[in-house]
Formats: structure tokens, C-alpha cells, sequence
């Protein structure tokens, strides 16, 4: 009896060591389990198989972080270049450009739509409405698609859309101003000046997308020569947004009354009707006029000037 818990000792030995090892792998999934022995009948190729696979999965997961933080060029799909595609003023009658830059159009359709009555102008290259002022041009060698609206009328001004046709359509707006250039010449359109004052005819360009490249007066009819024996005549002009044509004659006489108009090479004309007075006149001031006393004090500084050379 006294051997009976040594054998038992050795039961419990035998059966402990002679049981099959089971080892977990940290970096192995959670429900995989390598058998050693396993291992050994297969000359170890499950656990480098398993480890390939973790590894694999890995950087396919990698690459997709990649793909989704870097988008390769190539499958980017259409976009709008904005900076090359800006609103538009036009003159009245002047051929307007609409200019609409497309990055990656692959096989997409390029279409022009009028906002205002939601009307499809082009498809492409092709004119889709009746009305035949309305062109699309493109040139291969450009991501440009051109809408031209020839012979713009002010009511061509609003809204248009470049479109792209993909699934659901991109666009996008800018706007076309039709202007008409108005002419205007202050105190007009009739001036009283007193004789032997300085008189100064001032001419307003509004509306105007650029600048007219000149401005010509002529006095009843005939362009004026400031280079004539009269002297004493000479013209400021200050280009902008919005121009200004300045006339001064010095020393006005009675000869010098008549009409005067002011014609800008882009825009309408305008007249104004000059009366120069042997002093006040009392049906002048009945009719409007009035004398111009105050310009700008560059146009003063030039009249001392050309007087001051003059004598």
C-alpha cells in the first residue's frame, strides 16, 4: 500500500510528458493554432505559409491606404479648371468668348446650357439650338471648350453652364454682361462760357469692357487740330474702368462757340452745344447754363502751363 502513491506519482508523470504540445503564436490570427508536430510531419511549412499570408494582407492594406490618400492621376475622373474659366463682359455686337477648361475628359460630351430658361445650346462641337449665334469651338491640342455667342444683344446677360457628362453631370456657371458703352459729356448739352475763361469740355466713357483706344472731338463737324495757329488747345485723357476725356481750349472767343462732340472709338458719340458770352446773360442762366469754375486741379495745373507757354 505504501507504493500505491508512488505509482500513481508515475501515472500522472507519464501521462503529463507523453501528451502533445500545443504552442500559440502571438502573431498569428486569434483562432489559429500550430501543431509541432505538425509542423515536423511537414517539414515546417504551415507556419512561414500563415506568416506569408498575415504579411500579404498587411501590405494589401498598406496599398489600399495608399490609394485612398494618393488617387493616381490617371483614374482621376473630369474636373473644372476655374481659374481659366471667368464671368465675361462683352460689348453690344461684339463677339463674346465663354471659356470653359475641362482637366481628364477622357470620352465625356462637353455641353453649354442658358440658365435663365434651362435651354441645352451645344453638345460637343455641335450647335443644338435654333438659334445660330450660339458656337461651340475646341481645338484638339487644348482642354478649352468655347462657347461664342456672336452678336450679343443685352439680353444675352446671365447665366451659362459648362457641363461635363458624367454620372450624375458636373457643371459649372459663370456669367456673360452684355454692356452698351454710354457716352456722356458733363454740364451738356449746352455749356454758357464766359469769353477770354478757360473752357473745359469733359467727356465720360461708362460701360466700357476696355478702354477706348481714342477719343476724337471735333468741333461743328470738323475733327479739331490742336496744332492750328489758334493755339492754346489741348486734350487730357485718362484711361480706366471708366475714361475721361478732358478738351481745353484757353482764351475762349465767340468763334469757338458751336458744337462740340466727343467720339470714342468703341462707344456712341455725344454733343454738346458751346455758347460763349460777351459776360453774364441772364437767358443763359434761364436755359440750364452755368459756368464752369472748378475742374480737377491737375487739369488747372496743365491749362497755367499751356498759358504760361503760350505767351
Amino acid at each position: 500500500m505504501d507504493r500505491l502513491p508512488a505509482c500513481v506519482a508515475v501515472v500522472l508523470l507519464f501521462l503529463c510528458t507523453g501528451r502533445t504540445q500545443e504552442t500559440y503564436y502571438p502573431h498569428a490570427p486569434a483562432d489559429a493554432v500550430v501543431n509541432l508536430e505538425a509542423q515536423q510531419r511537414h517539414g515546417q511549412e504551415q507556419l512561414p505559409q500563415q506568416q506569408a499570408h498575415i504579411q500579404q494582407h498587411a501590405s494589401s492594406g498598406e496599398q489600399q491606404q495608399q490609394l485612398d490618400e494618393e488617387p493616381p492621376y490617371s483614374i482621376r475622373g473630369p474636373y473644372f479648371d476655374t481659374t481659366a474659366s471667368n464671368n465675361v463682359t462683352a460689348l453690344v455686337g461684339k463677339t463674346a468668348y465663354l471659356k470653359c477648361r475641362v482637366k481628364n475628359l477622357g470620352n465625356r460630351t462637353v455641353s453649354w446650357v442658358r440658365h435663365h430658361d434651362i435651354h441645352l445650346l451645344t453638345v460637343g462641337r455641335y450647335t443644338y439650338t435654333s438659334d445660330q449665334r450660339f458656337v461651340a469651338s475646341h481645338s484638339p491640342q487644348t482642354e478649352d471648350w468655347t462657347l461664342q455667342v456672336r452678336y450679343p444683344q443685352l439680353r444675352d446677360s446671365g447665366i451659362y453652364e459648362c457641363q461635363v457628362s458624367t454620372t450624375p453631370p458636373i457643371g459649372h456657371s459663370m456669367y456673360l454682361s452684355v454692356v452698351e458703352p454710354n457716352t456722356t459729356i458733363v454740364g451738356g448739352p449746352d455749356m454758357f462760357i464766359n469769353k477770354g475763361s478757360t473752357m473745359n469740355l469733359t467727356c465720360i466713357v461708362h460701360h466700357s469692357p476696355e478702354p477706348p483706344p481714342a477719343i476724337y472731338w471735333t468741333h461743328n463737324e470738323e475733327e479739331i487740330n490742336y496744332d492750328s495757329p489758334r493755339g492754346g488747345v489741348s486734350v487730357i485723357t485718362e484711361k480706366g474702368d471708366v475714361t475721361t476725356s478732358y478738351l481745353l481750349i484757353q482764351r475762349a472767343k465767340e468763334p469757338d462757340s458751336g458744337k462740340y462732340t466727343c467720339n470714342p472709338s468703341n462707344a456712341n458719340p455725344e454733343t454738346v452745344v458751346v455758347h460763349v458770352l460777351n459776360g453774364e446773360h441772364p437767358a443763359a442762366m434761364q436755359h440750364g447754363g452755368q459756368l464752369r469754375l472748378e475742374y480737377p486741379f491737375f487739369v488747372v495745373l496743365f491749362s497755367f502751363l499751356v498759358a504760361l507757354l503760350g505767351l
